[in-house]
């Protein structure tokens, strides 16, 4: 199978945890007691070197730079011995949003949306705008008002979903009927932060209703994961110690859908890839 099509389209705003995902699913792969695991020599790892340096001393890992957008390509195989080819991108999330702002894809981006069978979604919830928008808010609401009202912004979700759509465009994916591809996983990121005990899907749909609704309504069969990548808070320069001796392998783990907690990070993937083994 060729790179691109175990590619994954990795969709995530700055402060989502990108970063700190990709370094312990690597970790993970070269560990090898997952569902998925290293199945040779991985190529082009300097994105995550430092990442993974940092957690190993207990500390967080630095904001990926706004400009940086650079494939690692992980050979791979599942617990049945199956191979494939997984490139994982590490990029600046302010990508994401400028996307959205000046609606043009980078030369970079848009082969990897036209062509990767995959999309996996990284959700802040905790850092979501949820107030007012023009979608909430009347326009009658703002009549006789005067000047000094305050500007109504597109909310957070909204914004989402507007993403979404110039992808799919840019794919060639709108259509009447539910997609089945590009296969879409949401992944709920710092889920150690929410202390929830809702089921995945049940918090987005609580958290973020517009979004949610709009991704059932598009696909056949999305899935959403919670995701603690590093299970607890870390600083950048304040170590902490017993994190740095245990080793971060030993933390994060993954809320599947029906609220079932797994240390293996890397079932979001295996999902995802499996139609592909």
């Amino acid at each position: 199978m060729s790179f691109i099509n175990n590619s994954i389209l990795l969709i995530g705003e700055s402060g989502v945890g990108k970063t700190h995902y990709g370094a312990q699913l690597l970790k993970r792969l070269m560990k090898g007691d997952g569902e998925l695991r290293m199945n040779g020599a991985a190529s082009n790892l300097e994105p995550f070197e430092a990442a993974m340096e940092s957690l190993n001393e207990g500390l967080a890992a630095d904001h990926t730079a706004t400009t940086t957008y650079v494939d690692s390509i992980w050979p791979i195989a599942d617990a049945n011995g199956r191979n494939a080819e997984l490139v994982w991108p590490d990029y600046g999330g302010e990508q994401i949003k400028a996307i959205t702002a000046t609606r043009r894809i980078p030369a970079a981006w848009r082969t990897r949306v036209i062509e990767a069978p995959a999309w996996l979604l990284l959700v802040r919830l905790q850092q979501a705008r949820t107030a007012d928008d023009i979608f909430s808010k009347p326009l009658s609401s703002l009549q006789g008002n005067g000047i000094e009202n305050h500007e109504v912004q597109i909310s957070d979700q909204a914004r989402m979903i507007e993403l979404i759509q110039i992808l799919l465009y840019i794919r060639g994916g709108v259509h009447s009927a539910l997609l089945e591809t590009p296969r879409l996983c949401v992944l709920l990121s710092c889920w150690d932060e929410l202390g929830s005990d809702d089921l995945p899907p049940v918090l987005l749909q609580q958290r973020l209703p517009m979004l949610s609704n709009f991704i059932q309504s598009t696909w056949t069969k999305p899935c959403v994961f919670g995701l603690s990548a590093l299970e607890r808070p870390l600083k950048l320069h304040d170590r902490d110690q017993e994190y740095s001796i245990r080793g971060p392998e030993q933390f994060g783990y993954i809320v599947l859908p029906d609220g079932q907690r797994s240390h293996d990070l890397t079932l979001p993937i295996q999902h995802l890839l499996a139609d592909h083994f």
